[in-house]
């Protein structure tokens, strides 16, 4: 487990410091079992969620093609920035 901090509102706080009391829980287990149910639900559904946007941009016509980019990134002062 790792351990993180979150600042939450005041209100925020002591409506969960209630819940965590009424649940006999604590805070902290509170938003760890929040933050499963709304994000990592998700996750078992994550291969059809990538699946979903697989090919978005493929028929964008305001980007250039995949090589030509790369080629205009690699163009330019790069010679002059890695030998000084």
């Amino acid at each position: 487990m790792k351990r993180t901090q979150l600042y939450l509102p005041e209100d925020d706080c002591k409506l969960l410091e209630m819940l965590a009391r009424q649940s006999r829980s604590s805070v902290s287990e509170l938003v760890r079992q929040a933050v499963r149910e709304k994000y990592c639900a998700r996750a078992s559904n994550r291969r059809e969620i990538f699946q979903s946007v697989v090919g978005l941009w493929r028929n964008r016509q305001d980007l250039p093609d995949a090589q030509t980019y790369v080629r205009a990134l690699r163009r330019g002062r790069r010679l002059e920035r890695t030998s000084r």
